[in-house]
């Protein structure tokens, strides 16, 4: 359905920049994310932007002015190529584009909830009580906004494995009731209790999950030996710190003079799966967690600006003084790194990898190059920040599984230049290289992977529209990067790689090694579609002709190749905007004359945003993580409020009188017991 961009982005995207103050916690969130704190984002490749503009000149003449020209800047006008129209090779009948109450999948497909919040996973664990919950409980229960997902087969079965899966954060106002009207303009955390703190570090975190298939139906094992929660409990899952932070003087506390363990793990949202079989959780935005304020002066002041320490989203350093910065000060410092858990053992210790760098991960996705060595691709997900590499330093041995479970420790960490020619640069974030020495505050490598965000701004790396899932095809090695948006980019700021000011719904970079050297320093790069309606020229989109109105999306987030190499494209950001559609899974093909063309697949729950899409090897399975669903439901015209635990938009996935709506994980099948997308 075509909708009116220039009333999108008065009312949907301003909804993005609301606080506390306006609406709701919840809404707080988003505006915090939006903020983009990189010092560095400023104009660059001014040659690239002048030559715009002279071709924004020339297409003056053959476009009318409307109020989107004003909405997405002048620059998008000339950032569209030729489309290339083809018959795209997913062979399935596309999904109808649209917002409402429940789930969709492409005709021919079934889509069946696997687990929920709240489900229990061990045979002590009680039921769940929306009305009587408990930290207890939510410690023995499947946890709240499932994010990265991962499936981890047991004896090689596509059939029966485990689930690897974040918990990222938390909605009071949809898991608790009475919460929504206790939230007010002068103290939007009113409604916080011990009790419930603890309730919201219960159910973050992550799950693993036993899953088998019978008789076609997908189900989930309870009380499994494998079942497993990691939390943010008090106590309850510690972690190591490895690599080169690990015991540093900045990462000491009070309860850890050592700095080596740390509890629990924060706003975990993508991730992956390395090729030993561990789930690789990424801590994305964990400055909102504390609260308090540094003395004057403090070594860390300038970090923590950067970081946007604290953030103040949640009441957790009224409860527990590490999420207080004035009591521990070195606490933010153990958050927002790659954590890597084995599933298959869960007494094992999870470890945070400080070699991957700090900052807001999106994801860590591993490639094995072929001299053994391991490349993982990570996002930095805030506006205006990069796109980094690790390469590890040893080999992965497929024989060995006990040597690889160390190979994170040791490599180089990199940050991504994006030259205006098609080439890029990786910029090692090496200690004592170029500007990262004593005299810029980094005394060690500890230095610069806890201060990986300043780092990689002395370096000159590019800042980004968004960076979230950055994945590479395992079939042909090309890397390619989820720009989410950027509505604060401005005209003066567009840049080659991100070239459209005031970017309301993304784009996709493919990045292409050379000879399929993750290791190399230069790539070449090029940008696969910009993302939006293009049906309005305006916007500059630039999906493939051939892609339907139902299969244009906008805000890409995750994806998924499936075992034929093809890309799945997961989104956030469409129902709460106002776009007249639902979050869900696009196929994109990135080969040949279809090239650019994209369908829809599936479809979330309003208010729902769609990750961690992961299918099982013989592609006959597709797990999929539907997260907050009746969230931001103020767009979505036929409901028109924000949702709360009494009055959301909907109920799904139980669409029971009092059962709150629950982020759940489906499994799509296909009726005919074929693979996906064929």
């Amino acid at each position: 359905m075509r909708f009116d961009l220039g009333a999108y982005h008065d009312r949907g995207m301003e909804m993005t920049r609301k606080t506390h103050l306006e609406t709701t916690r919840a809404h707080a969130l988003e505006a915090a994310e939006d903020i983009g704190r990189n010092p560095m984002a400023s104009p660059t490749m001014g040659d690239v932007i002048n030559a715009r503009f002279a071709r924004r000149r020339v297409l003056q003449g053959a476009l009318a002015v409307s109020a989107i020209s004003a909405t997405l800047g002048p620059l998008a006008l000339g950032a569209s190529r030729p489309a290339r129209a083809a018959a795209p090779s997913f062979g399935f009948a596309e999904l109808a584009a649209g917002v409402d109450e429940r789930h969709h999948v492409a005709p021919g497909y079934r889509a069946a909830i696997v687990v929920r919040w709240g489900d229990p996973l061990f045979a002590d664990a009680p039921e769940f009580d929306p009305m009587n919950q408990t930290a207890a409980a939510q410690l023995r229960q499947f946890g709240y906004n499932n994010d990265f997902l991962g499936y981890f087969p047991l004896d090689g079965s596509s059939e029966h494995g485990l689930l690897g899966v974040n918990h990222e954060y938390t909605n009071e106002e949809l898991m608790f009731p009475g919460v929504a009207a206790q939230i007010t303009k002068e103290d939007p955390l009113a409604y916080a209790t011990r009790e419930l703190v603890d309730i919201e570090m219960a159910a973050h975190g992550g799950s693993v999950v036993e899953v088998v298939r019978e008789n076609g139906q997908w189900r989930y094992v309870r009380d499994s030996p494998y079942n497993r929660r990691v939390t943010m409990a008090e106590g309850h899952t510690p972690m190591e710190l490895t690599g080169p932070a690990a015991g540093h003087a900045r990462m000491r506390t009070g309860a850890d003079p050592e700095g080596r363990t740390v509890f629990g793990m924060l706003n975990n949202c993508a991730g992956g799966q390395t090729p030993w079989g561990t789930w690789l959780s990424a801590e994305e935005n964990i400055h909102g967690y504390f609260t308090g304020a540094l003395p004057e002066g403090h070594a860390e002041t300038v970090a923590f600006e950067r970081y946007g320490v604290p953030g103040d989203w949640y009441a957790w350093g009224k409860f527990h003084d590490r999420f207080d910065i004035s009591k521990e000060p070195n606490e933010p410092n153990r958050f927002g790194w790659v954590v890597e858990i084995d599933p298959y053992d869960p007494q094992s210790t999870p470890k945070k990898r400080t070699a991957l760098g700090r900052f807001k991960h999106e994801c860590a996705t591993p490639i094995v190059m072929a001299d053994g060595r391991v490349a993982l691709y990570m996002g930095d997900d805030e506006r205006f920040e990069y796109i980094y590499k690790f390469v590890t330093s040893g080999r992965y041995d497929p024989d060995d599984r006990t040597a690889n479970l160390t190979l994170l420790d040791e490599g180089e960490l990199s940050v991504a230049r994006f030259n205006p020619d098609g080439t890029m640069e990786w910029l090692p974030l090496v200690h004592g290289q170029g500007p990262l020495t004593e005299a810029n505050g980094f005394a060690s490598q500890a230095d610069v992977v806890i201060g990986a965000r300043i780092a990689a701004d002395l370096l000159g790396a590019t800042p980004m529209d968004r960076p979230e899932d950055v994945e590479p095809n395992p079939k042909t090695g090309r890397i390619y990067a989820m720009l989410t948006n950027n509505t604060r980019r401005k005209a003066e700021q567009v840049d080659a790689a991100n070239p459209r000011a005031d970017n309301a719904f993304g784009h996709i970079v493919e990045m292409t090694p050379p000879d399929g050297d993750h290791s190399a320093g230069t790539y070449t790069w090029e940008i696969l579609v910009q993302c939006g309606d293009p049906s309005i020229a305006d916007v500059g989109a630039t999906f493939s002709s051939a892609t339907t109105k139902d299969g244009w999306f906008g805000m890409p987030d995750n994806c998924a190749f499936d075992g034929e190499g093809r890309l799945w494209v997961s989104t956030d950001g469409n129902s709460d905007a106002g776009t007249g559609r639902s979050d869900g899974l696009w196929a994109m093909e990135t080969e040949g004359e279809a090239r650019g063309t994209s369908k829809h697949f599936f479809r979330c729950p309003v208010g729902a945003e769609l990750c961690g899409p992961v299918f099982t090897a013989d592609d006959r399975s597709l797990f999929l993580a539907v997260q907050h669903p009746s969230d931001d439901t103020d767009a979505w015209a036929a409901f028109g409020r924000l949702s709360t635990f009494e009055d959301p938009g909907t109920r799904w996935p139980d669409f029971q009188d009092g059962m709150p709506p629950r982020p759940s994980i489906v499994v799509v099948t296909k009726e005919d017991g074929g693979t996906i997308g064929s």
